[in-house]
């Protein structure tokens, strides 16, 4: 009985336990009510037991229900993740690459990833939105991308597969002339509050309602790294940047670097991810591309007398 069991079954046994109720499974399945109770009672004749109580007005999962739950989304999910594998490698190589890149990642590191996959890959298109926070995730949850390196916003969306890549260091910085310059030590977080903060703001709406390192409430909002950087040098306010874009300007004396209190950038600023839905796998240009983008594969290509990059 039990190798007469389906996909199918499970995928509706897994509904059913999420989201509560049959009618609900229902919708998320579109299959009318009667349909999942027909296959879910189909389920239990197969197993031997009950997986729901259905006495009161919602269906609760039995104490063997519980325990199989686990191993029905670990099936269900390693049958996905086989069928995605293998239709990318009924694909074959990729006729465009569409990546998503946060615009902290490293200029120097990205560029040189770049130039070696052009030599890689001389016929391969290579499309490259470059974002901050949710809109680096938009285009990839929309289909237009395969690739997104996130790191500005530091949450996975659900469905999505995330690959470590490196550590980007953040600094908080103000122009010479900016009256945070001029205190000694760390500056209090009610000091901070008093001046403008400039912030880069999300393109997208998935951060709604949300901030990330925003200390003051007097804040200007710019949808562009660039922009932020040159109002940073030209004292209109202060803000968190990447390191590797500042340093230059931190040598020069263009920007000082401040300590807040709890400043939210202490530690290695932003953690770089390569991620990719689930259903949707890059096919080989894309695992090529994004190995590239770990600094031990670009040492490796330093060593062999490419273009390499730093972090």
């Amino acid at each position: 009985m039990l190798d007469a069991l389906s996909l199918d079954q499970l995928r509706t046994f897994i509904a059913a336990a999420e989201e509560g109720s049959f009618s609900a499974a229902g919708r998320r399945l579109r299959r009318a009510q009667s349909v999942v109770s027909h296959t879910l009672a189909n389920l239990e004749l197969q197993v031997g037991f009950s997986l729901f109580e259905r006495t009161g007005r919602y269906p609760v999962l039995t104490e063997q229900g519980r325990a199989l739950l686990d191993e029905a989304r670990a099936t269900v999910g390693s049958m996905d993740a086989f069928k995605a594998r293998a239709r990318t490698l009924a694909e074959g190589l990729e006729p465009e690459l569409a990546v998503a890149v946060d615009v902290m990642f490293p200029i120097a590191t990205l560029t040189a990833a770049v130039q070696a996959f052009q030599r890689e890959f001389p016929s391969t298109p290579l499309r490259l939105y470059v974002e901050a926070l949710g809109a680096v995730v938009q285009p990839l949850l929309a289909g237009q991308c395969r690739i997104a390196i996130i790191g500005s916003l530091p949450d996975v969306p659900a469905g999505c597969v995330s690959q470590y890549l490196l550590d980007v260091g953040a600094v908080t910085v103000v122009a010479p002339g900016h009256p945070l310059a001029q205190v000694q030590g760390v500056v209090l977080r009610k000091v901070a509050e008093q001046h403008v903060q400039l912030v880069l703001t999300d393109r997208s709406s998935l951060t709604q309602g949300r901030n990330f390192g925003v200390v003051s409430d007097k804040t200007w909002r710019l949808a562009d790294l660039g922009a932020k950087h040159s109002f940073l040098r030209a004292g209109l306010g202060w803000g968190h940047m990447p390191l590797h874009m500042v340093e230059g300007d931190l040598r020069d004396g263009a920007l000082v670097r401040i300590e807040l209190e709890t400043s939210p950038t202490r530690g290695p600023g932003f953690s770089m991810h390569a991620i990719h839905r689930k259903d949707q796998p890059p096919g080989p240009a894309g695992r090529w591309f994004v190995a590239r983008l770990q600094p031990s594969r670009l040492q490796e290509s330093q060593a062999r007398g490419g273009p390499g990059g730093s972090v």
